[in-house]
């Protein structure tokens, strides 16, 4: 009960913050997620954020030895975010 009680008063600002995570623009979230899971190893999704250079990289040498590719999980929508800032 006590939770409850508390929910009600976090939930509000955290569905605030939630609207301020995400920045739209050119480079969809989900598309992008998707791409990265499937062909993240490939580069796909650096390609579809417009980032050619680093996804010929990727391309050559599997996403940077698989470390890349572990890297843009941690960071994939700070990528994304400052991409649709950029555009």
């Amino acid at each position: 009960f006590i939770g409850w009680i508390i929910d009600l008063f976090l939930i509000p600002s955290m569905d605030r913050d939630a609207d301020q995570k995400y920045t739209a623009g050119s480079v969809d979230y989900t598309v992008c997620w998707i791409l990265l899971t499937f062909l993240g190893v490939f580069g796909i999704h650096r390609f579809y954020m417009g980032k050619w250079l680093t996804g010929l990289i990727y391309l050559l040498t599997g996403g940077l030895f698989l470390l890349g590719y572990l890297y843009d999980y941690w960071t994939l929508n700070g990528q994304i975010d400052e991409v649709n800032r950029q555009a």
